[in-house]
């Protein structure tokens, strides 16, 4: 597959400076003493390990819409910089965007971390696999040793995980497990604990900001009462409405149901997404209250690439604070994919 157009698709400065601002807002959150208390998580061992770097690669996906950009989703582990016909994709020429690309990625691989794992489910068979290529080779040639592998390729061994007689320093973490619980997760989980292994992304970020619930909590009433109220208007003006479907009347909700969208909290990439207005009766009944995110519908944005008219999403990678790309999807059809002749990934050009 291409790109869907090798023609940036252009994004207003103001709608870039609003997205960029909201994840660096976002960001900073995890780090707010008050918002770790607010959340009172009951959750697993690993969350409480707090690498000292950020958190790399974090997506943050918007819909731009007359009103400003909306928030869909947020991505720990996100995809998508590579596209296997056309190579990295272009970047704006930016003052946020310094150098390289390629250099920006490879800053976030710490210096001491020399033999990396680039680790998946059944990693040969991922849908992102040549991107998983691109980043081994880009570490490659800064002199790393990089390997590609599912979990059951590493050996625990008392001071770490290794693969053959190498000793693994870090691993760039793609699978979506993201609070290491799975069978075959259990001897990364154990020496992540232990730090005797680098993981990045990490547990906590998914916790703290890339799990849907977080959304369901910042529309709680007075839960960020301990942000400045431009900070909170600017999160509740990006952030669609959300709640947790089991905390709120569900006849009210059915009633109005066509400007809703039905997410499951634990899954992503628009796995299991339900549009309200199309959505019967019994299978509302059906849905599990505690582990179902509602959230106020957005149309996606639209596009013309060529003569065709496609949906069009935003994304933002971000290293902490620092912004390390951008690309954007074109698609048909109820979520994003990119199943119709055409559809992918697209540069994003700012404007103004």
């Amino acid at each position: 597959m291409t790109l869907a157009t090798n023609v940036p698709v252009p994004i207003a400065a103001k709608d870039f400076n609003t997205m960029l601002n909201f994840a660096r807002i976002i960001e900073m959150l995890q780090y707010h003493p008050a918002y770790l208390n607010a959340l009172k998580l009951d959750l697993p061992q690993t969350i409480d390990v707090q690498p000292n770097q950020p958190s790399m690669l974090m997506g943050y996906d918007f819909h731009l819409t007359p009103d400003g950009p909306k928030l869909i989703e947020i991505n720990n582990n996100a995809g998508g910089l590579w596209e296997k016909d056309d190579g990295w994709i272009p970047q704006s020429e930016h003052s946020e965007l310094p150098g390289s690309l390629e250099h920006r990625l490879l800053n976030m691989f710490d210096p001491s971390w020399q033999t990396i794992a680039i680790v998946d489910e059944d990693i040969q068979s991922q849908y992102m696999y040549p991107e998983m290529l691109a980043y081994a080779r880009l570490l490659e040639s800064d002199g790393r040793k990089v390997f590609l592998l599912s979990p059951e390729d590493l050996l625990l061994k008392s001071d770490g995980l290794y693969i053959g007689s190498d000793k693994v320093d870090m691993i760039y973490n793609r699978h979506t497990d993201f609070y290491l619980q799975s069978a075959p997760m259990q001897h990364i989980r154990q020496a992540f604990i232990h730090q005797q292994v680098a993981l990045n992304p990490y547990p906590r970020s998914y916790a703290l900001v890339g799990d849907k619930n977080r959304m369901v909590d910042w529309w709680r009433k007075d839960f960020l009462s301990f942000l400045d109220a431009d900070t909170i208007d600017c999160i509740h003006s990006v952030v669609p409405e959300t709640h947790v479907l089991a905390e709120v009347d569900l006849a009210q909700v059915w009633a109005t149901r066509k400007a809703w969208v039905f997410k499951p909290a634990a899954k992503h990439g628009g796995k299991g997404v339900l549009l309200g207005k199309s959505m019967s009766r019994k299978r509302f009944e059906s849905l599990d209250g505690a582990s179902t995110v509602m959230q106020k519908l957005v149309p996606a944005s639209q596009i013309l690439i060529g003569e065709k008219s496609f949906k069009f999403d935003a994304r933002l990678y971000m290293y902490g604070s620092r912004l390390i790309g951008m690309a954007g999807r074109a698609w048909h059809g109820q979520i994003t994919n990119f199943r119709e002749k055409g559809s992918g990934w697209t540069p994003i050009a700012i404007e103004g």
